[in-house]
């Protein structure tokens, strides 16, 4: 190729990127239109879905509504994955890539406290417990979102450069005692196949930022989620003679003061945080008996896959061998639970640009990881993803103030959902017009 075919060559293509450039932005702004027109929608939505909540792998009415609205935009549509997931499929006017959205649908076993005209009422059985249930920690403003974002990018079908794969998943706070369910499931009946996906997005709302405002970080986003428990056996006796017995009691004591150190003095912690938590401790019936068992659980929390490990072998460590010097055993089991949220590095570069268009770039925040797990990491370990975080507290508030995820009194500004429906349109839009060839995780 001689000088003036390659000067023509490199006209031909920066005249193609600035009229794809020119189509992209055009788009944006008829999304942007199409946000603010179906705004009340998306409210209500969130409404319905707040009022009448669903606990995990129980979500029939709510998987209902929202395979009836995905039908209703013409998708191809599949119920009962994972139970009660609903997984859509819109094919654009163009081939291309395939990109997935997701949404969760779960509530939680939380009484809700609030004057809200549309708080929950509904209580169940959860634990063999009666217990309210509630949307304390966002999932009903996700699926409005997700369900606003599907309804403004079918009427714009015929414009994309690819297929846009909608998933409302059931189950992402964990399945019933005995049940399994979650993203894994989702994954494993196919959830990112048929057509393969190329490139996943989520993103949840958080009660402490400020509406208007997206959050992201490549890397470790949210913690791995390990369950634990130990079981410290020792020698039953009369409270009355404990030199008799081993008591384990006073064995877990001083197991649980020594977990304190793993994180504070034996982990590196300007690699990354961690976290070791005893949630429960049982053991013992009566006032003078030093009972022969005691059983504690909790969780471990990482950012870190090597991290991850560490805590494991040194909880084992730690444990067995404060129990041995006391004459007593210790039994510790470790389920893993939830991976790393990994945001795929050079995809959460390549969007990066998308999350400034919608919300503005002064308004788009590099935060630090949350100790906070999110079974998001299952698509994650399959397909590059990026999980990012949408403002929902009201402007002017004190974000130390504000009620916590999974709490009675949990709020959200609903006037934060708009620019959750952008985001969702903008990174579908501008993914398919642009994908990145890569590998998962990088």
């Amino acid at each position: 190729m001689n000088t003036f075919q390659k000067w023509a060559s490199a006209l031909s293509l920066a005249a193609l990127a600035q009229t794809a450039f020119a189509q992209t932005s055009n788009l944006h702004a008829q999304i942007d239109q199409l946000a603010d027109k179906i705004e009340p929608k998306v409210i209500q939505w969130r409404r319905d879905f707040h009022q009448f909540p669903e606990l995990s792998n129980r979500e029939v009415k709510t998987a209902e509504k929202v395979a009836k609205h995905l039908k209703s935009l013409g998708f191809e549509v599949k119920t009962g994955v994972a139970k009660t997931g609903v997984v859509a499929i819109l094919k654009g006017g163009q081939p291309g890539p395939v990109v997935a959205l997701r949404a969760d649908m779960d509530a939680l076993p939380v009484t809700e406290r609030n004057s809200l005209p549309f708080a929950s009422k509904v209580r169940t059985t959860f634990n063999n417990q009666q217990v309210g249930v509630m949307h304390a920690c966002g999932h009903d403003t996700h699926m409005a979102m997700l369900m606003g974002a599907a309804e403004i990018l079918a009427q714009h079908k015929k414009d994309l450069k690819g297929t846009v794969k909608f998933i409302f998943q059931p189950a992402e706070e964990g399945a019933p005692a005995g049940e399994e369910g979650g993203a894994d499931v989702m994954v494993a009946e196919g959830a990112l196949e048929k057509p393969k996906v190329d490139a996943i997005f989520g993103l949840h709302i958080n009660s402490a930022t400020e509406v208007g405002t997206l959050k992201y970080r490549p890397q470790g986003t949210m913690a791995s989620s390990d369950n634990f428990k130990i079981k410290v056996k020792g020698r039953q006796a009369h409270g009355a003679y404990p030199w008799a017995s081993v008591d384990p009691i006073v064995v877990s004591a001083q197991i649980i003061n020594g977990i304190q150190t793993i994180v504070s003095r034996q982990m590196e912690l300007t690699n990354e945080a961690a976290v070791i938590t005893v949630g429960a401790i049982h053991g013992g019936v009566r006032t003078n008996i030093i009972p022969e068992e005691v059983e504690m659980i909790g969780t471990i929390r990482a950012l870190d896959p090597k991290m991850q490990d560490q805590l494991h072998e040194k909880l084992r460590r730690t444990a067995t061998l404060i129990a041995e010097s006391s004459g007593a055993t210790a039994e510790v089991e470790i389920v893993k639970n939830t991976p790393i949220t990994y945001n795929h590095v050079a995809l959460t570069a390549h969007m990066l640009p998308s999350l400034e268009r919608a919300a503005g770039k002064q308004k788009v925040v590099l935060t630090k990881a949350v100790t906070g797990a999110e079974d998001f990491a299952y698509y994650q370990q399959k397909v590059p993803g990026v999980f990012v975080f949408v403002g929902g507290m009201a402007k002017g508030q004190d974000p130390t103030k504000i009620p916590a995820h999974h709490t009675p009194d949990f709020m959200i500004d609903e006037s934060g959902l708009k620019l959750g429906v952008r985001t969702l349109a903008y990174l579908a839009v501008d993914y398919l017009n642009n994908p990145l060839n890569s590998t998962p995780g990088q």
